[in-house]
């Protein structure tokens, strides 16, 4: 009798362990099937090495905004889907930062050409002072640098709305004498190719290290 309670008693141990080791097991494979998903789909991206430009951990989403380009056309955040995008915030009168950003442009654009790398960049100029800056005078001031940059401008609502959106400010008012006066940041926007913020280049400017770099952010992952 004896015996038979005793086998008993181990036949129980053993069914009650057998569920318990498998509950184990499942929750070990579920907590590896979770570490797996989670490093595949949820983890911070790696950042490419870059010489200059700032990339954020994440991309940045740019609210629904209309420009109107010096062409007429509008400029919207559809135009900065499926290329990278360089912007930059100015008004044709700037005397220093705006005319200095454009010639490091124009030097890097020569170089992405002779690359062959132009049809998958874009580069555009905002001017965050409509009043002054017709599309006449915006035409003639971005095609000095190069006919193939966008110049684009709009309200004040709309470029509010932009300039905030992608991590940029501007302000514009009038001083004792009757002078227009303007302040922007002299940053450069970086938008991949889902017209995300991406990061930005901060002066001082190198057209060689923005080459450099666009072609890091160019490389297949």
């Amino acid at each position: 009798m004896e015996r038979t309670s005793y086998n008993r008693r181990m036949t129980q141990s053993s069914t009650t362990r057998i569920p318990s080791i498998a509950l184990i097991l499942i929750a070990a494979f579920a907590c590896g099937l979770g570490l797996f998903v989670a490093q595949r789909y949820f983890s911070t991206p790696k950042q490419p090495p870059l010489q200059a430009a700032l990339l954020y951990p994440q991309a940045r989403e740019i609210p629904d905004f209309t420009l109107t380009q010096a062409n007429g056309k509008p400029l919207t955040k559809a135009d900065w889907r499926g290329h990278w995008t360089l912007i930059f915030f100015g008004y044709t009168s700037c005397p220093d930062v705006c005319p200095t950003t454009l010639a490091v442009f124009k030097q890097a654009w020569a170089e992405l050409v002779k690359l062959g790398l132009n049809q998958r960049i874009q580069i555009d100029f905002i001017s965050v002072d409509p009043q002054r800056d017709t599309p006449e005078q915006l035409s003639k001031y971005v095609a000095f640098f190069s006919a193939d940059f966008i110049a684009a401008t709009g309200s004040d609502e709309q470029l509010t709305l932009v300039t905030r959106g992608t991590g940029q400010m501007f302000t514009r008012g009038v001083d004792a004498k009757g002078n227009v006066e303007v302040d922007h940041s002299a940053s450069v926007v970086i938008v991949n190719p889902q017209a995300q913020v991406a990061g930005m280049f901060r002066p001082p400017l190198s057209a060689p290290i923005i080459v450099a770099d666009l072609q890091t952010l160019l490389k297949p992952e």
